[in-house]
């Protein structure tokens, strides 16, 4: 069986990371989720790991990527923001072009990894 090999983005601001493969699935599921708490569960992590991550990326941009919304009849819940969906959006897009600019080296590559090993 073949490992499929997925080059990933992650845009730095220094050393810290502004956007990555992980931040962009976040923000994704709070898209479809409205809701920090419900996109950690749909992503398996605490929701303690999700707020950091939705401050990091709040603090990495000149607006907040995420909104916290509060609570009331219908409760609280978050929505990302225009610019958070423009940035992620922008990120995907990257994404794409980057694995279409790199596929050929990357099939190259892949012929010298070595094969999976069967746990014991």
């Amino acid at each position: 069986m073949s490992r499929a090999l997925v080059p990933k983005i992650r845009i730095l601001i220094g050393a810290i990371v502004a956007i990555g493969p992980g931040r962009a699935d976040l923000l994704g599921a709070i898209t479809r989720t409205g809701s920090i708490s419900a996109a950690a569960r749909e992503m398996k992590m605490s929701y303690r790991r999700a707020w950091l991550l939705v401050e990091a990326m709040n603090s990495a941009f000149r607006r907040p990527l995420v909104e916290t919304l509060t609570g009331g009849d219908g409760g609280g819940g978050a929505r990302v923001t225009k610019l958070g969906k423009e940035v992620l959006r922008r990120y995907r897009a990257m994404e794409s072009r980057a694995a279409r600019s790199v596929a050929p080296e990357l099939k190259r590559l892949s012929r010298l990894i070595a094969p999976a090993r069967r746990a014991r």
